[in-house]
């Protein structure tokens, strides 16, 4: 074992030697001949050395509550309910926010780099084009380590020998990491057909693992499953729309009984303008528009469900494939969202918000040694997944990365990796939305419309985890989502008792701005 653990240290070693210019090629060789050395020495123990195998599996705008893990009575999702059961699920995994309406872009980058919001500003995502032809030998010798993409996910496990695989929606990513991947398909597929639909991500990730058992191979891979769904347009099969009580497009006249119900933190309308009133997600979704009544609502999370139970069917084929390899039990899954989405809830129907339900992201991890059916806080953004799949392979962390291994998370040895989670929109009206959050403690503040609209929010989480308002203490509200709130479970940052909580939370998001290089100051932070 102990020979082992020399070899991996090694690898780690070698790969950061690879990240460093002044070093010379020589001496990477040298480094390559030992480690070629201590694998032939420990070949009779190359199943212990074998490099795990990643399935990572991303949808696009979804709420972690739509999943029984979390909490959800309606949704069928067998498949990914097994995949809880099985491992260790985040109840505290977050995406940390956008500085433009497309919240999915800079997620996606943090996902890609390990950066933090901030520090993907700049990074290069152009949509590809449609008649682009994937060549990844070229792409790669375009790059050096002056790049950012260099450091990029696939970037940094090509250069530990994997075999990189993507396949996802076209568009709002990180193309420079996009162009590294070994096997890439883009097709943005948010309709009811199958060719138009999540089964075309999975089949070319079946295509992929057919070709791993027609030519068998030692390459450990890396492959990123992004769907498309259950973004809007939320299109589905004719019986799944049938068994959530839902019509395409919508909305119906009257609320179908076997709707989802609305949920507890519904609103007909946001009290006070967010910030961004010509927002698509806002204005413009399919069978909802501006709409927000009950039939309407209730019939667009009808769609949402049905379109995720899609995605669990198409994730069931793909597990099965995955088992037929024989390499299931070497491969860690995680399955994710890049962020989540209200539908209904606050009366908005987007994520260009800082609420809990658009905020946190369902975050589910299966694998190697990971304990069955455990919980964990973990209290982690999408920047920490890269240096975290780094530890889990044993590859180099490079030194720009913001996030944060939770390896120690998964193992069982710590519970969570920070103690404050931040919260950034800015893709309205400047400053913006900021949260903070901090043990049973949140703070959201608002500073937007050109200082017309400046307001801030505190909650008890604990006591009221849907952060609920006092308009939801509205009788008419009440009817209708048959929840009546306590009278603690509204915002308490006016109230006099809690004037040293909010002061305290004010001095902990400032300081937490200017540690991420904000750009921007809101109305009363000096």
């Amino acid at each position: 074992m102990k020979a082992i653990k020399l070899l991996n240290q090694m690898k780690k070693i070698r790969n950061s030697v690879q990240c460093t210019k002044e070093i010379t090629p020589t001496i990477v060789s040298l480094f390559s001949i030992v480690l070629m050395f201590l694998g032939v020495l420990l070949s009779c123990q190359s199943t212990e050395l074998k490099q795990p195998n990643i399935l990572f599996i991303i949808t696009d705008d979804q709420d972690a509550q739509t999943l029984g893990v979390y909490g959800d009575t309606y949704c069928d999702t067998p498949n990914i309910d097994k995949l809880a059961w099985e491992g260790l699920t985040l109840t505290s995994a977050h995406h940390m926010g956008a500085f433009r309406a497309a919240v999915c872009t800079p997620s996606r980058c943090m996902l890609m780099t390990g950066r933090n919001v901030w520090e993907t500003q700049n990074l290069n995502v152009k949509w590809p084009p449609l008649d682009y032809t994937h060549k990844v030998e070229e792409n790669y010798a375009k790059i050096s380590p002056d790049d950012p993409s260099y450091y990029s996910l696939p970037a940094l496990f090509k250069r530990a020998g994997y075999y990189t695989f993507r396949t996802c929606k076209r568009g709002n990513s990180y193309e420079g990491a996009n162009l590294l991947f070994d096997e890439r398909y883009d097709k943005t597929n948010r309709d009811a057909e199958d060719e138009n639909g999540s089964q075309w991500h999975a089949d070319k990730v079946i295509d992929y693992l057919n070709r791993r058992i027609d030519q068998p191979t030692d390459q450990p891979f890396l492959i990123y499953l992004g769907f498309s769904h259950p973004h809007d347009p939320r299109r589905a099969k004719p019986a799944l729309l049938e068994k959530y009580g839902a019509i395409n497009p919508g909305p119906p006249m009257r609320p179908n009984p076997k709707a989802p119900k609305l949920p507890i933190n519904y609103l007909p309308a946001h009290p006070f303008e967010e910030g961004h009133p010509d927002l698509r997600d806002e204005n413009s979704v399919e069978g909802v528009m501006t709409k927000r009544d009950e039939a309407t609502v209730r019939n667009e999370r009808g769609k949402e469900l049905a379109a995720i139970e899609a995605i669990d069917t198409e994730i069931g084929r793909v597990l099965e494939k995955l088992e037929a390899t024989g390499e299931l039990d070497n491969t860690y899954i995680f399955f994710v969202s890049d962020h989540g989405i209200a539908v209904g809830k606050h009366g908005l129907m987007g994520k260009q918000n800082l609420y809990e339900h658009s905020l946190k992201i369902p975050f589910i991890v299966k694998g190697p040694n990971i304990e069955r059916n455990r919980k964990a806080k973990g209290n982690i953004y999408l920047s920490d997944v890269l240096p975290t799949l780094c530890d889990l392979a044993g590859i180099y962390i490079p030194e720009t990365v913001y996030g944060k291994s939770f390896k120690s998370v998964i193992s069982g040895e710590i519970e969570t990796v920070r103690d404050v989670i931040n919260g950034v929109y800015s893709g309205g009206t400047k400053p913006g939305i900021r949260s903070v959050k901090k043990g049973d403690w949140k703070l959201i503040k608002y500073d937007v419309m050109d200082g017309e609209i400046q307001k801030t929010q505190l909650f008890n989480l604990k006591d009221n985890p849907n952060e609920l308002l006092i308009e939801h203490h509205d009788p008419k509200v009440i009817a209708l989502t048959g929840n009546t709130p306590k009278p603690n479970q509204v915002n308490l940052a006016d109230h006099p008792e809690y004037t040293v909580k909010r002061k305290e939370m004010e001095a902990l998001l400032f300081a937490e701005m200017k540690a991420l290089n904000d750009p921007y100051r809101f109305w009363d932070q000096k």
